[in-house]
């Protein structure tokens, strides 16, 4: 069984969720098909399901599903504010390529 190097989060991401008042529910990172680039991010906020994997920092927490894991090993999740709008942003090192958008990318 190969070993997944799970994402990281931010300080400046679990910030921005403390701000926004985010708990008792989660930011959840999810891989999902389609997309400009064959696979895309969706980022909600929602309850920690048993078998996520969760990250937890300054009170907050990240969950990232089983399915969408391996896509996103060893990927970081911050939180941008830009001109172009404030985000969570993911640097995803497996991404071969992605669109201007930032959330469709592939592999």
């Amino acid at each position: 069984m190969e070993l997944t190097i799970p994402p990281k989060v931010t300080e400046r991401a679990f910030a921005r969720l403390a701000e926004i008042g985010a708990a008792p529910k989660a930011l959840r990172i999810a891989v999902e098909g389609g997309g400009c680039s064959g696979f895309q991010y969706d980022i909600t906020l929602d309850e920690p399901a048993d078998d996520d994997l969760v990250i937890e920092g300054q009170g907050q927490k990240v969950v990232v599903d089983t399915v969408s894991l391996p896509f996103l090993a060893d990927a970081t999740i911050d939180f941008a504010d830009e001109l172009i709008g404030a985000r969570f942003v993911i640097e995803n090192p497996n991404a071969t390529s992605s669109c201007g958008c930032g959330t469709s990318f592939s592999i």
